[in-house]
């Protein structure tokens, strides 16, 4: 015998169609409804404001990987740490263990934090965060004035500074 209830799958099922043709008509509206006037402008690639140069295809610094799950490592901790400090603030939990659920959450959290601790160590030691810097090359350029007179000027702006070229 078929009943005409509704079974949780067929709900989710519901939901998902539905979410389907709702998501399917706003397109189709968009699509008919917005203007479609392309031009080199709009359909060159955005980075950041600048104009893109070279090929897609180039070398990438490793450094910038290695920076990148050094962060993603650290806001895995912040995520893990705020249901951790929602939980031990509880009043319920430490009054019903007599306060070892309060010991136990902070020393966990305190693990936790070490181990992460320990990771910042090893990529310290093994110098990941270490960003090799250029030389800084001094600007070379000619002029019709006098070295001298540069440093002369600089001396009277900045009288407390070290001179700023070498003699």
């Amino acid at each position: 015998m078929i009943t005409t209830e509704y079974t949780a799958l067929k709900e989710i099922l519901l939901f998902i169609v539905g979410a389907l043709v709702f998501v399917g008509i706003g397109s189709l509206v968009s699509l008919r409804l917005r203007p479609h006037r392309p031009n080199t402008e709009k359909l060159t690639t955005y980075e950041s404001g600048e104009a893109p140069t070279g090929s897609a295809w180039g070398k990438f610094n490793t450094r910038f990987y290695v920076i990148a799950l050094i962060f993603m490592l650290f806001e895995v901790e912040i995520i893990f740490l705020f249901p951790w400090a929602t939980v031990l603030g509880k009043s319920d939990l430490k009054e019903a263990t007599a306060g070892q659920w309060t010991w136990f959450a902070f020393l966990e959290a305190l693990l936790f934090i070490l181990i992460l601790a320990l990771g910042l160590a090893y990529v310290w030691v093994k110098g990941h965060l270490d960003w090799v810097k250029p030389p800084i090359q001094p600007p070379m350029f000619s002029s019709k004035v006098p070295q001298t007179l540069y440093k002369q000027v600089n001396q009277r702006k900045y009288p407390l500074r070290k001179k700023l070229s070498k003699p």
